[in-house]
């Protein structure tokens, strides 16, 4: 009673007895991409839905980050297609500019060269070599996860299509005045020998020290305490606060800076904190953020004295000397001058890295190129707060707009030889000239190209759109853009979402890159640490695809996906995933070997029992659930509400309760495999988008169709039945509660027990067979002799446990656990009566101590309940 296709004639049902992933996944998967079941057709007459992968890096290899993404990608896109919709699921790589730099030149220090013994252009040539041969593990790690996305449209953030893209959206920029050339301090790693963007920083808690300094002489003297005592070699002032008493007097003079011969100015800013330290700082134009700013307010000079491989280039003792090298000789020199007023070691304080290579960032002023983001970022903000764009869950808004809203300008270039390339002439008269992509680059002597790249995010950013052939006004482009959803990490919100809405609504006249933003967690190992291979708890999702199957992974990320919150995950949970695959699996075997059928229209509600009706009726309410946690983006309840319904409802009930009806056979028989048919049909189909293979191998073999791939979505038709609901409430009701009386007593599963049923005058008069079945109850027979009688949902339940159990070994067994559970009691009512104890102890101690009060108190209940109930000896 849902709204369903017309069916087609079964197949043939045989199943094999069990389910074989690795025999069947590969392939199915092979099948669907020859059949073109994932492309998409842009003359399409279909709503469209668009996704665009978030792009792995072409050096990358599948984690489980990926696959906890690619799942909910390929989800949604699969119901939707399902649903009627012109779907593209948008596949392609990022070059990764830093990444694949350092792994050729890995290689090419193997050969004992380096990228400057090849020159630029047979470097990029050997590049694009290594990409041909070893680039791309990513492509076929995803057919294995079961990616439904369009091959036919993968793309490569250095392909020619999206390379035009890249440089016209330069040259618009540069034209509009919002790409600049100028000196800044940037992040600069010395050993990649770039400027790096905020992501690629980590910061991590080092061990270094704090050592304090005094500058200048006696009363015209200032301490200043630094962890990096090398910079000092390029100050060019000392700073304090404008309201500071201290050195209100020294505003305006000159102390001198140790080692150096100089003098600089004390200056007042309100930057600093007169409560930190000293409340004076040593100012670093050229190799400090804050000092940068600081000498900016006040026309300080920029003095340089570190090089790019940050070594000492002041002149003096120190040059040539690495930074660290150099930081331990100038605090030597220092202290022989008496000039150290203190030094504590170890001080452990935060520390940026290259996420590269490891290497201590060293802040840099360096000519660089730059993105003025105001506008932009001013429209990305107001996308979301004028409802163009919804975030999900709407709570991570306000990080959104802290972000967008204290943007600073962009460092878009990179000192590498792989990327795409700057798109600026020079020539030898300080001319300047950007080039477009329908333009020729000036010639003649003195005239040069820029030598640096633009940022990896630079091009990611243009993603939703470049992928569909912008700057042309494509027919894709027209079907597919704004994209339905951007599903993504939270961590890249700022660095990658805000990029993209920013490029998105300025190439394309204001309209959003996509409607909404779907934000997931980031996945964690079952305790919830940060998986690293450094921590021992990385794992392969391959390797439990390979032990599992793919759909037993699936549906172990999907469970665990709440928006916006990280997701543990542990072996054990993917298990009991393979289990429930291997449930389903089983269950459909059983179903269709016992007369399950799609053929033929479904039965009028008259010809059903109140279990057809019962079952019909959650499949329903099921459908309308299921369909609302997919628009709220709620894949763990999604996932859930199947898990439960098919395990719980569909198998473990509704095919149990209707066994002794197809064992009886007859029309009873005939009604209720066509029931078990469509539940398991519409089932089918609910599950497919999570696990994807299994779903196929068993709907095509109940339909006899061609493929659930592209089945029709199911529909709630409206049929309710609360009446039939409420009855099989009842007999879940009895069923559950003797099922509890029997382990209660020790009694084995599969052990029968004569009982006499009184279901006279109730709703479960009619399920006497099936409840004798479920429990193994036995007529009651001559000699019948109750010894427990179990009232229960208006019926009564009597039992003859004579001869079933030793009723004394039982009784001693069960005033054994009484006495344990007492003595626990009066253990935990002495140490919440103890007030001194009270006083003293945690308020997470006092709760443990209440909560097994209450366990307590549980277990002296159920055990009295159980010696009730034993027969007398």
């Amino acid at each position: 009673m849902t709204e369903n296709t017309q069916q087609q004639p079964a197949a043939n049902p045989e199943l094999p007895t069990q389910y074989a992933p690795a025999e069947v996944e590969g392939k199915l998967y092979e099948r669907w991409v020859e059949r073109g079941y994932f492309e998409a057709d842009e003359n399409s007459d279909k709503p469209p839905y668009t996704i665009v992968i978030p792009p792995p890096n072409v050096t990358g290899s599948l984690h489980l980050g990926h696959a906890f993404e690619h799942t909910l990608i390929d989800a949604l896109t699969r119901r939707k297609r399902m649903q009627g919709y012109e779907t593209l699921w948008q596949p392609g790589m990022d070059h990764a500019g830093i990444a694949t730099q350092n792994v050729v030149e890995r290689e090419l220090a193997k050969e004992g060269k380096s990228r400057h013994d090849l020159g630029r252009e047979a470097f990029v040539e050997r590049v694009w070599q290594w990409k041909a041969e070893s680039g791309g593990q990513i492509s076929g790690q995803m057919k294995r996860l079961g990616d439904g996305v369009d091959w036919s449209r993968e793309r490569f953030t250095m392909d020619e299509g999206l390379s035009q893209s890249v440089q016209t959206i330069f040259k618009k920029l540069y034209d509009d005045e919002l790409i600049y050339r100028a000196e800044r301090i940037i992040n600069w790693c010395p050993r990649c020998l770039t400027a790096i963007s905020d992501i690629e920083v980590e910061y991590q808690d080092d061990d270094g020290e704090l050592v304090s300094i005094r500058y200048g002489e006696g009363d015209a003297s200032i301490v200043v305490a630094t962890t990096r005592a090398e910079t000092m070699l390029g100050d060019t002032a000392v700073a304090v606060h404008p309201d500071d008493e201290r050195y209100k007097h020294m505003v305006g003079t000159e102390i001198e800076l140790p080692l150096t011969g100089r003098r600089i100015p004390v200056v007042a800013d309100e930057h600093v904190d007169p409560e930190f330290g000293t409340g004076a700082v040593k100012v670093t134009p050229a190799h400090d953020p804050n000092d940068f700013e600081i000498g900016q307010r006040h026309g300080l000079p920029n003095l340089a004295v570190m090089d790019e491989r940050a070594v000492i280039t002041a002149h003096g003792p120190f040059q040539g000397l690495d930074r660290l090298e150099a930081r331990s000789a100038i605090v030597a020199a220092l202290r022989a001058e008496g000039r150290i007023v203190s030094e504590k070691r170890p001080y452990v304080h935060s520390v940026g890295h290259c996420s590269r290579c490891k290497t201590t960032i060293e802040p840099r002023l360096s000519m660089q190129w730059w993105v003025k983001v105001g506008p932009l970022a001013k429209a990305a903000g107001d996308a979301v707060r004028d409802g163009k764009v919804k975030i999900h869950p709407q709570e991570m808004e306000k990080r959104y707009f802290d972000w967008v809203d204290n943007l600073h300008d962009w460092c878009i270039s990179r000192q590498l030889w792989w990327g795409h390339r700057i798109p600026v002439w020079y020539g030898p008269n300080g001319e300047i000239v950007c080039v477009g992509p329908d333009e020729q680059p000036p010639t003649g002597e003195g005239w040069h190209q820029d030598t640096d790249v633009l940022d990896t995010w630079f091009s990611s950013g243009l993603w939703p759109f470049s992928t569909l052939g912008w700057p042309e006004r494509t027919d894709s482009l027209a079907k597919f853009y704004p994209n339905s959803v951007l599903v993504t990490g939270y961590d890249i919100l700022f660095f990658w979402v805000a990029r993209m809405m920013m490029f998105g609504l300025y190439a394309m006249d204001g309209t959003p890159p996509f409607h909404t933003i779907a934000l997931h967690g980031m996945v964690r190992d079952q305790f919830g640490k940060k998986m690293s291979k450094s921590f021992g708890n990385a794992v392969n999702p391959l390797d439990w695809m390979d032990e599992y199957g793919s759909d037993a992974v699936r549906f172990t990320l999907a469970n665990g996906a709440n928006p916006g919150v990280d997701v543990p995950i542990g072996e054990d949970w993917v298990k009991a995933s393979r289990n429930f695959a291997n449930k389903i699996w089983n269950a459909t075997r059983f179903a269709l070997m016992n007369g399950a059928t799609v053929e033929g229209p479904l039965p009028d509600p008259s010809e059903m029992s109140a279990t057809d009706r019962w079952i019909l009726s959650r499949l329903n309410k099921t459908v309308t659930e299921v369909d609302a946690f997919y628009d709220d983006y709620q894949f763990a309840k999604l996932a859930d509400a199947l898990y439960h319904f098919a395990w719980d409802e569909v198998f473990d009930w509704y095919v149990e309760l209707s066994k002794t009806t197809f064992f009886a056979g007859g029309e009873g028989a005939r009604v209720s495999g066509r029931v078990l048919g469509e539940v398991l049909d519409v089932t089918l189909r609910l599950l497919h988008p999570v696990v994807p293979f299994v779903t196929e191998t068993l709907w095509t073999t109940l339909t006899g169709k061609e493929s659930v791939v592209i089945a029709d979505w199911p529909k709630d038709s409206g049929f309710r039945d609360d009446t039939a609901e409420r009855e099989i409430e009842l007999v879940q009701q009895v069923v559950t509660e003797v099922r509890r009386f029997r382990s209660d007593q020790g009694l084995q599963p599969g052990q029968k027990v004569p009982a006499r049923l009184d279901l006279a005058g109730t709703a479960l008069a009619p399920h006497e067979a099936a409840i004798r079945q479920l429990l193994r109850l036995q007529p009651e027979g001559e000699g019948f002799s109750a010894t427990a009688s179990l009232p229960v949902a208006g019926a009564t339940v009597a039992l003859d446990l004579s001869g079933t159990i030793d009723v004394a070994a039982e009784r001693k067994r069960l005033a054994k656990d009484l006495a344990a559970a007492e003595k626990e009691k009066a253990q935990a009512n002495g140490k919440l009566g103890n007030e001194a104890f009270l006083a003293k102890a945690p308020d997470n101690v006092v709760e443990k101590i209440r909560t097994r009060l209450a366990k307590a108190d549980e277990d002296i209940a159920r055990i009295q309940a159980q010696l009730e109930r034993l027969p007398q000896a």
